[in-house]
């Protein structure tokens, strides 16, 4: 049995000494320093972006366009500034904003203006937060207003007040579950 514990022993110490070798030892990190130095991916030089200017028409939209055989106009808001308003037209610049192009369009909303001012050139649009709000006095847009019921007097009205108008409900059905009972047969004469 010591023979066996032995040649056991021997061949574990053995076996450790092959396995040792085969084990790769640790690189230094040296060894990458040439590929940092000279990296294909590293940025050459920092490059600073020239100063943009101010897009002039950054806020602006259009609020109103018009045809005329004379010249055509277009009121220019602003969303920043609501004092803000240019009245431009076709026939000349106003306080250096001038109509380069207008691309009208049957669809309300759709009409594009081309505006510049100093040389830059902005194409403007309807804002369309503006048009999808439902005007005053009207029902916004898909909403049906109530049909008057027979039977209630609709108030006069004060021009000045708006009266609220009357909740009324539908027929409502005694015994649903229950068929409805049938009138008897006209009795006819024999």
């Amino acid at each position: 049995m010591r023979v066996f514990f032995s040649v056991c022993a021997l061949c574990v110490s053995v076996s450790s000494l092959f396995a040792a070798d085969e084990l790769p030892t640790k690189l230094n990190f040296d060894r990458y320093q040439g590929m940092l130095d000279h990296s294909p991916f590293a940025v050459a030089s920092a490059v600073v972006a020239p100063e943009s200017t101010p897009n002039f028409a950054k806020d602006l939209y259009v609020a109103n366009a018009a045809k005329s055989p004379d010249c055509d106009m277009v009121t220019v808001a602003s969303t920043a500034d609501k004092e803000f308003k240019k009245y431009l037209t076709t026939c000349g610049p106003v306080d250096g904003y001038a109509i380069a192009n207008i691309e009208w369009s049957d669809q309300v909303g759709e009409t594009k203006v081309t505006i510049s001012k100093d040389g830059q050139f902005a194409m403007l649009t309807f804002n369309q937060a503006v048009i999808a709000q439902p005007l005053p006095n009207r029902p916004a847009p898909g909403v049906v207003p109530p049909l008057p019921q027979p039977g209630f007097q609709k108030p006069v009205q004060n021009p000045g007040v708006a009266m609220p108008t009357p909740h009324v409900r539908g027929t409502i059905q005694r015994n649903p579950q229950q068929p409805q009972a049938q009138p008897p047969p006209p009795a006819t004469a024999e």
